[in-house]
């Protein structure tokens, strides 16, 4: 097409210059200035198949635009494609990786009055909180991630804000797909109690402790749980530290029962799996 493009420019100057000297009609320098135009017309279609074939020969190599692990090919040699439409295989992001996990509307609610008294507010992209992640296995230790994202509104269906963390992989341990729990400082310091996990127990809608008064009468404390310290949960409102807590013999606790307790010394810390 160029070389014919050539050819089409040196014959309309020729052209050009017979018609200046009366040796050719108009008409003639008319026809070879049409074949100039429609060589150019043909070299810019060329031009433009030759790209479309650059891009379609890269597209019969597939790069991956991100590190991490392949799955099984899902497409053989030999097998049709449809370009867009056939997958040929997955690959994981494993280092750093991403968790996901929803919120509540109670608990999203509690973060956004927290929030305007602390710097990191879950409702403007969680603004790098940093939290504790904790597999199924507890013999892992706890993973430390970064909040990086919070949806902009709750979802009408569950009534729960998605949040993203992304944490560091090195060793691989965090495989896709597998599930944790995410602990996430959504409080303003405060005072609160620890109490052994057996000690707190469901009524109904609430979650109650037992205590034994001055006289030894055994009755009900409506408390406000929060997270496991030291091997203990937090009793966030509802005791005050003084009160005498049962711990054993909790199935047999009725309200008004008179008892003999046996005070007992927990340790500052409790074992992992040990009894009250």
């Amino acid at each position: 097409a160029e070389a014919l493009l050539d050819f089409a420019l040196a014959q309309l100057q020729r052209a050009e210059t017979l018609v200046a000297d009366g040796n050719i009609p108009a008409a003639e320098l008319d026809d070879r200035r049409r074949e100039f135009l429609s060589a150019q017309s043909a070299v810019t279609d060329a031009v433009a198949s030759l790209g479309q074939a650059e891009i379609d020969l890269e597209y019969t190599e597939i790069r991956a635009p991100l590190s991490g692990r392949i799955g099984r090919r899902l497409t053989s040699a030999g097998n049709l494609v449809t370009a867009n439409e056939t997958l040929l295989t997955t690959i994981v992001s494993l280092d750093p990786i991403d968790f996901y996990f929803d919120v509540d509307e109670r608990s999203a609610l509690a973060y956004a009055r927290v929030a305007r008294e602390r710097d990191a507010a879950l409702q403007e992209g969680s603004g790098g909180l940093d939290v504790v992640i904790r597999l199924t296995d507890s013999r892992e230790e706890p993973i430390e991630a970064t909040l990086n994202f919070a949806a902009n509104r709750l979802d009408s269906d569950t009534g729960t804000l998605r949040l993203r963390a992304r944490a560091a992989n090195p060793d691989l341990v965090i495989q896709p797909g597998l599930f944790g729990r995410v602990n996430v400082p959504a409080s303003l310091p405060y005072e609160g109690i620890l109490v052994p996990d057996e000690a707190v127990v469901a009524d109904q809608s609430r979650q109650i402790v037992w205590v034994v008064d001055e006289t030894d009468t055994v009755s009900p404390m409506p408390v406000r749980p929060g997270p496991r310290l030291h091997g203990y949960r937090v009793i966030r409102s509802g005791l005050t530290g003084d009160e005498r807590v049962i711990v054993n013999g909790i199935l047999r606790a009725r309200p008004g029962l008179q008892v003999r307790p046996e005070l007992i010394e927990l340790p500052p810390e409790a074992e992992p799996g040990a009894g009250p």
